[in-house]
């Protein structure tokens, strides 16, 4: 499996307090901590739910060239909803005043003021944390944006801020929401796309490939192609996350193309700086892969969505742990990692002979007998779905013998 579509590693022990497996390099830097409290609230892979709609509606920006990017005061509504985040409180801070941590306090902020980032000093950008109280320190950082800069390395940090450094780093205005849990919305009774007709897409392209001033078009266009690249693969990573992506490896393809382009047009922006001639195979390639959209993620080509598994109580701790235990014995994998919610479907050697050990195994062990209707692989690939449906099975009876369902897993 490739990158694109596999999860991100654990963050390391300085990040101790980010949730495990948050595909951190998906995300951009206003969604990325959205996904944090999304998976801290509700659970791993709840963050993918940000990837549910795939957009292209281009709007005017700067320099006179259409933009895909949106502001993070218009995304954060629609995210924040779509990820089961209540909105408590939301305001621009005045001059003078700071902002003070709290459970749930997500700030936008200046990039080019905030020292954990490579873009500190050098670019003026929108930029999202989380603030939170910390008993040894004055407040607490917490930033789940994983990039590549042309300064360095952007990772998932946990960092304390004294007083003064926290008014350093977020001088007014900055934007300042208190985010709660709410229930989650209903999931999508199919894949959402607001793709642009080929006329837009062409204009688009054309604007780029067009506009007189050349370090302009292609400095705008190494973001736009970034954007374009990222918000692709993580609509791939959603609708692989429920079961809609028909065929796995056409999308890969596309996304890996997405990719490639953007590649290509950040190593044209530094050619077009440097006075070299720019590489006009791009502008092609860019209304290619605008037009391959519809091909990659069009109803044509995907599955009706499996069902989102009902919001439910919390899982008991022991049981989990049971569970994880169970799988981990059948997989031959770490149960510290089922536990941090890693698909049982992304450990090698997954197949349906397995889940049925790990069904068989657990009705053994916990003296239950499942419900043959549960026994669907949305279900059956987390230890959180094994273990709701372990609270629903019926008490084997004494003289039950083990039941041998046939888990309808969609194939080895």
């Amino acid at each position: 499996m490739s990158a694109d579509l596999a999860p991100a590693p654990a963050p390391g022990p300085a990040c101790a307090s980010l949730p495990a497996r948050v595909p951190w390099p998906l995300f951009d830097c206003v969604q990325v901590n959205l996904a944090i409290l999304a998976e801290r609230w509700h659970g791993p892979g709840t963050s993918l739910d940000l990837g549910a709609v795939l957009r292209f509606r281009p709007l005017p920006g700067p320099h006179g060239l259409p933009t895909v990017e949106r502001c993070a005061a218009d995304q954060l509504g629609e995210a924040a909803q779509r990820l089961g985040l209540a909105v408590l409180e939301r305001r621009t801070t005045a001059p003078g005043e700071a902002v003070t941590p709290a459970e749930g306090r997500y700030v936008v902020a200046d990039a080019f003021h905030l020292p954990w980032v490579p873009y500190a000093g050098r670019r003026h950008m929108e930029h999202s944390f989380l603030l939170e109280p910390a008993p040894d320190a004055d407040a607490v950082v917490v930033d789940g944006y994983h990039n590549e800069t042309p300064w360095g390395s952007a990772r998932p940090v946990r960092r304390p801020l004294s007083r003064a450094e926290l008014a350093a780093a977020v001088p007014p205005p900055a934007l300042a929401l208190t985010l709660a849990p709410a229930k989650r919305p209903p999931a999508p009774a199919a894949a959402e796309a607001d793709l642009a007709d080929e006329e837009t897409a062409a204009a688009y392209v054309a604007a780029y490939a067009e506009h007189p001033d050349r370090r302009a078009a292609f400095d705008r266009l190494t973001l736009e192609t970034w954007l374009l690249a990222r918000s692709r693969r993580l609509h791939a990573r959603f609708l692989r996350s429920r079961g809609m992506l028909a065929d796995d490896e056409a999308a890969l393809a596309h996304v890996e193309a997405w990719q490639s382009l953007a590649e290509s047009v950040y190593l044209g922006s530094r050619r077009v700086e440097r006075g070299r001639p720019e590489a006009r195979e791009v502008f092609t390639r860019l209304a290619r892969q605008l037009g391959r959209d519809r091909e990659a993620f069009g109803p044509a080509t995907l599955r009706a969505p499996a069902p989102r598994p009902a919001d439910a109580t919390p899982v008991p701790a022991l049981l989990r742990a049971r569970v994880a235990a169970a799988a981990g014995a059948v997989l031959k994998a770490d149960p510290a990692a089922l536990l941090q919610g890693r698909p049982l479907a992304d450990v090698p050697g997954f197949t349906s002979f397995r889940v049925v050990e790990i069904v068989e195994r657990l009705e053994r062990e916990l003296s239950v007998e499942f419900d043959a209707d549960d026994l669907v692989p949305e279900n059956l690939h987390h230890v959180d779905g094994i273990c709701r449906i372990v609270l629903r099975a019926q008490p084997a009876g004494p003289a039950a013998q083990p039941a041998r369902p046939v888990a309808r897993t969609g194939g080895n």
